[in-house]
């Protein structure tokens, strides 16, 4: 029996290339974004490579549609086993200059969308299990300039997969993140802007930056599904090309005694200095 996936964001970039990648490996795909003729081309180049894909158009910032959506799915293969939240949207702006719909925008995006998804289809999964992916970024860990928004929804996703890993891990439910670095509709004015920069200042553009494509993510994500230990659940993977990397939760570097001793020594130094 073919599994079937929903993959949010997928019309373009990275969510595109999953949606085409998995329709190849036999999955049933569900091609989601907010615009329906660029839904209707997916959906078609998928078919005209033999593969099934049904389409469905929705914000899933809007928890109707959302619902919407599942239930439609549903209706149409009567089961889910996968969902990748992919879909992604930027408003980059200095946190004193940023307007409420450009915060707003992105949390229901990222975050809001990533809990939307994911709650209306557990009752799906509970029963046969399955895998959640959700699309995270070093912003989420590192923080990001003129990103706050954006670092925050990212962040947001962290807890989500750590937390939902431990909690879904006993009804089979493997739950990870992947942050990529991918050459995307997204991320090509940023990367471009950088190399004028270097450019402008006679300096080699950054290893850092050379990222690989869309692609390369869509063969990662596709690798992560096939395999079947129960155990693989919870893990933050960087993909850029063929480079992989894993995170680490992040950890306290102190213990309890030496919390107190951190403390007392900073208590020390004020008061010394309030004294000269």
């Amino acid at each position: 029996m073919r599994k079937v996936a929903i993959i949010t964001g997928s019309t373009r970039g990275i969510g595109r290339s999953i949606a085409v990648q998995l329709a190849q490996s036999g999955y049933e795909v569900v091609v989601n974004g907010t615009n329906q003729m660029l839904i209707d081309q997916v959906v078609q180049e998928i078919h005209e490579a033999g593969g099934i894909a049904m389409g469905y158009c929705a914000h899933i910032g809007d928890p109707n549609l959302v619902t919407a959506m599942i239930d439609a799915v549903i209706a149409e293969y009567g089961r889910i086993d996968v969902l990748i939240h992919n879909a992604g949207n930027l408003h980059d702006q200095k946190c004193l200059h940023m307007t409420d719909e450009e915060w707003q925008s992105i949390i229901d995006v990222h975050l809001n969308g990533a809990f939307y998804t994911i709650q209306r289809v557990l009752p799906h999964m509970l029963d046969d299990g399955g895998d959640i992916i959700l699309m995270t970024s070093t912003a989420g860990l590192t923080g990001s300039i003129g990103q706050v928004n954006y670092s925050a929804a990212k962040a947001g996703i962290l807890g989500i997969v750590w937390t939902l890993a431990a909690e879904l891990k006993k009804s089979r439910i493997r739950v990870n993140g992947i942050s990529p670095a991918a050459l995307t509709d997204m991320t090509r004015p940023v990367i471009d802007h950088l190399k004028e920069k270097y450019e402008r200042r006679n300096e080699p553009f950054p290893a850092y930056w050379r990222i690989g494509e869309a692609e390369d993510i869509a063969y990662f994500v596709d690798a992560l599904l096939a395999q079947p230990d129960p155990e693989l659940t919870g893990e933050i993977f960087g993909v850029n090309g063929s480079k992989l990397s894993k995170w680490q939760k992040p950890q306290s570097v102190f213990s309890e005694d030496s919390v107190e001793a951190f403390f007392t020594t900073w208590y020390q130094q004020k008061e010394k200095g309030s004294s000269c």
